[in-house]
């Protein structure tokens, strides 16, 4: 079924998102990281006012708290939709000028501020299953900002449709954008007492049907090598090279297994993702992924066996492993809820689709939030070719990931 009698707001609300320039920067140690993701969150807070929805508020950090107030009786727990503001460091996201392609034919779209940027059926199978929609791209200089402004603009007109139709029972519903979920502080700075809900789901996901309820566990790792200085002109049997060390170590890291390049599914993977020094001391920084927390304890221990390895090669080197924990799978805590989920798959059968339960080979904000007291599973916005110049998004996609808000409320005052 769809939503009777109501003008969808989420693409004119998107198509305006897109052209605001949210970039989130992670060199800046701030909160949040670019203050120029506040110019979004801004214009959202006062179009929730517009709306009706009076406590809507902006605070220090770059967050947008609102409630979209109950309509029931019945005591029923108060639910959270989230999504966030800021695009990725990968692409520019500065001057985005979206196009809309209507009631898209199924040829390939050629971006015509860059005619090399082309987004086909073959290199996006999706598109297959969008022909007929109206489909929203960048112009070829830029990303999209689909990810994650798609979201944004789906809560959006999910506020603005339940605020118009109070006959529709359900519980609070409280609103979260936040900054910075690109570079892996999204929720920081959240203040979940304010926030104030028992449950929630963040709108960060890609295919329609897609619910997503497992996520990597994340680790970092930051390897150092620390070698001894000589001048170079009387360095024999005193000079050791931490440049050389550090390039030695990464040398010795598998090339057919074990990277993200050589691996999918539940498979996880050690990727270098940053390589810096000089010869006294050099750096090698990590992130280690995988679904099975225990086993980023294997991968960090085969990691710091090459290591050592690479001491033995060069004598007089020392070095430091150090690991950070980045966050865990929220499947974890999901399972401990599966109200969560299931809840979640009843709006999608009454919004007229078959769920397809994914895992993320990544991280979003509702793998921490879940581990913060709210169990956060991840839905659906038609968000595709996320990160890069073929980014896109489907106007039908956003609609419908609407829809099944506005049931997933009702189940859920439905099943209080």
């Amino acid at each position: 079924m769809s939503i009777p009698q109501y003008h969808h707001t989420a693409a004119e609300r998107f198509m305006r998102y897109v052209q605001i320039d949210t970039q989130s920067d992670p060199a800046s140690t701030s909160q949040p990281s670019t203050e120029k993701q506040k110019d979004l969150s801004r214009v959202l807070v006062e179009e929730l006012k517009q709306i009706g929805i009076e406590d809507a508020i902006l605070d220090e950090y770059g967050y947008v708290y609102a409630t979209i107030p109950a309509t029931t009786t019945k005591v029923v727990p108060t639910i959270c939709y989230c999504s966030h503001v800021d695009t990725a460091p990968d692409c520019s996201g500065k001057d985005v000028k979206p196009i809309l392609h209507k009631e898209w034919n199924g040829q390939d779209i050629v971006l015509p501020d860059d005619t090399s940027i082309i987004i086909s059926t073959k290199d996006h199978p999706y598109l297959k299953e969008r022909i007929g929609d109206d489909i929203i791209t960048a112009s070829g200089k830029t990303l999209l900002g689909a990810d994650d402004k798609a979201g944004v603009a789906i809560i959006m007109d999910l506020a603005n449709y339940l605020i118009q139709h109070p006959e529709i029972k359900h519980g609070s519903i409280r609103i979260l954008f936040t900054p910075d979920e690109e570079v892996g502080r999204g929720v920081a700075k959240v203040d979940m007492k304010k926030l104030g809900a028992q449950y929630g789901y963040t709108l960060d996901g890609g295919e329609r049907g897609h619910l997503e309820g497992e996520t990597f566990s994340a680790d970092a790792v930051t390897v150092t090598f620390n070698g001894i200085s000589a001048h170079p002109g009387y360095a024999k049997d005193k000079m050791v090279n931490a440049i050389k060390a550090a390039a030695t170590f990464v040398a010795k890291l598998p090339k057919h297994e074990w990277s993200p390049e050589t691996t999918e599914g539940y498979e996880g993977f050690v990727h270098p993702t940053a390589i810096e020094g000089a010869l006294e001391k050099a750096t090698v920084s990590f992130i280690i992924r995988d679904f099975k927390t225990a086993m980023l304890q294997v991968h960090e221990d085969r990691l710091k066996a090459l290591v050592i390895d690479t001491e033995n090669e060069f004598p007089g080197i020392t070095t430091s492993f150090n690991v950070v924990e980045q966050y865990r799978n929220m499947d974890e805590i999901l399972q401990q809820h599966p109200q969560v989920m299931n809840y979640a798959d009843e709006a999608y059968t009454r919004s007229g689709l078959s769920t397809q339960r994914m895992n993320v080979r990544g991280g979003t904000d509702g793998s921490r939030l879940s581990f913060m007291g709210l169990p956060c599973p991840n839905l659906f916005t038609g968000e595709m070719g996320i990160h890069s110049k073929q980014e896109y998004v489907s106007v039908q996609d956003m609609e419908k990931a609407v829809e099944v808000l506005v049931h997933l409320a009702q189940v859920w005052e439905e099943k209080s």
